[in-house]
């Protein structure tokens, strides 16, 4: 049975750095979760408009339905993706089990990194509106928190170590 890892949290806590470290160290096949939008959702995020939970449901559909795929051809993947909502996990655990790994941190932390990022469609005044909405994992969902706090290679460090574990207790 393959593993799938969904790296989430809020825009600009590291989930692209972290999904292609595991990609790269682990030799897992990734997907960046922002490709699987829709050009209404990059629309409506680039005019500074929150998504609504209407316009995430497709895109969390087709994140699930690459998993799956990717589960038929035994094939490990992560996938970066804000999963802000248990709702928005559930769809993502459909038909394969997922592990969780929440990139958590202080919003004033996040939000420095989120004003020095380039090139990228979620302007940091968003950021609010997803901290409004998070809901960290549950003890009962299957993932955990990493700390986004130290050095980027602190953090790296973190994420390779939980995503290790979890493969030795699934083997």
């Amino acid at each position: 049975m393959a593993i799938h890892i969904v790296v989430m949290g809020v825009a600009g806590c590291g989930k692209s750095t972290a999904a292609t470290a595991i990609r790269d160290q682990l030799n897992y096949t990734m997907a960046e979760g922002d490709d699987f939008h829709p050009q209404a959702n990059i629309d409506k995020m680039s005019a500074g408009i929150p998504l609504t939970d209407d316009d995430r449901w497709p895109w969390l559909s087709a994140i699930n339905e690459w998993m799956v795929s990717q589960e038929a051809l035994g094939k490990n993947t992560v996938v970066s993706s804000s999963a802000l909502k248990r709702s928005y996990r559930e769809v993502l655990n459909r038909g394969v089990d997922v592990y969780f790994l929440h990139l958590d941190g202080e919003q004033r932390l996040i939000q420095e990194r989120l004003s020095a990022r380039q090139g990228h469609f979620m302007p940091p005044a968003l950021l609010p509106s997803q901290f409004a909405i998070l809901e960290p994992l549950s003890s009962d969902e299957n993932g955990e928190a990493i700390s986004i706090e130290g050095s980027i290679d602190d953090v790296i460090a973190r994420v390779i170590n939980a995503v290790k574990t979890y493969e030795a207790s699934h083997k």
